[in-house]
């Protein structure tokens, strides 16, 4: 059990945790290992507490249990002068989740972050950048699939523009995720929350997922990861997944020996995919379950159409 839950030594935790005592200190271990799942979140999480705890120490509060909303409110407006206002709502919500946790423990009469709100923000179209089809197009056909890395990098960038697919479902896929179903291959993704989602493919990546697999002999490790790190030495295919900062320097370099100037990140292609779609009259709602969205506001933010009504009309301006 020990080697799946890092025990963390009392002496190492933020001293407002330390100083509330024994059972405290294991609450607030029990919070980050065992009522937080994802990864992400967890260091996110992590991170936001930590940086909440050091600035509480700072200004001399002794324990967490001597917090109250006075305090919070007052970090949450030193967070909102110098960062923008998704990431203060996300030191909020980790700091107002983890009050949460004690406060139903016992450790601490209410939840003194329940009655501070933060920064209004209201987005209705994302942020993040999106490739032409032209672009995509140019960026797969870019890649010399004569060689392992190349036939996993083409694998890897068709399955998120075609299948809507996060980088972290597609970081967690087996070689048995990508199946045969009504003489069709379709792909099984992994999901944050823990939602698994599967989907027919796109006769490109079904070409593109063929080739990888049966060109690096993948078919018989059915129970190994699908998108695998390349060995320095031998240029083949390891027993190590690639994870999503290894896809994002992939992509990096990809993109810059295509000769493609938009900065892109390994969410560009979800975007990308999405919005290729709804310009092809795909409708929004069918668009949130092949993204496996719980609501179409999700899926709004990655439609990016306006972005050519925009410039269509800029070039109006004639002098």
């Amino acid at each position: 059990m020990n080697k799946l839950v890092p025990v963390t030594p009392v002496h190492s935790l933020p001293s407002v945790i330390s100083a509330a005592g024994d059972r405290t200190a294991y609450r607030f271990l029990e919070f980050f290992t065992a009522q937080i799942r994802n990864p992400n979140t967890r260091r996110a999480y992590t991170r936001s507490v930590g940086q909440f705890c050091l600035w509480l120490d700072e200004r001399g509060v002794r324990t967490i249990t001597a917090v109250s909303s006075v305090h919070v409110a007052a970090y949450i407006e030193a967070l909102s002068r110098d960062l923008s206002a998704p990431t203060v709502k996300q030191h909020l919500a980790a700091i107002r989740s983890l009050f949460d946790w004690l406060a139903r423990g016992g450790d601490l009469p209410f939840n003194p972050a329940s009655a501070v709100r933060g920064p209004k923000h209201s987005v209705k179209t994302g942020k993040t950048p999106v490739l032409t089809p032209e672009e995509a197009r140019t960026l797969l056909d870019s890649i010399d699939v004569s060689t392992p890395i190349g036939l996993r990098d083409r694998a890897l960038i068709s399955l998120m523009v075609y299948s809507f697919a996060r980088v972290g479902a597609a970081s967690k896929m087996k070689i048995e995720d990508v199946f045969t179903q009504n003489r069709r291959l379709w792909v099984r993704l992994h999901e944050k929350g823990g939602k698994r989602h599967e989907m027919p493919c796109h006769h490109n990546l079904e070409a593109y997922l063929h080739a990888y697999i049966d060109g690096c002999g993948l078919a018989g490790d059915p129970k190994g990861p699908l998108f695998r790190t390349i060995g320095r030495r031998t240029k083949r295919l390891t027993e190590t997944p690639l994870d999503q900062s290894g896809a994002y320097y992939m992509i990096g370099c990809r993109v810059a020996a295509a000769g493609i100037a938009t900065r892109i990140g390994n969410h560009s292609f979800r975007a990308t995919g999405i919005t290729a779609y709804l310009k092809n009259s795909g409708t929004l709602e069918k668009a949130a379950i092949m993204a496996n969205h719980s609501s179409t506001r999700t899926t709004q933010l990655y439609d990016r159409r306006r972005d050519d009504v925009t410039l269509d009309e800029i070039e109006r301006v004639v002098i």
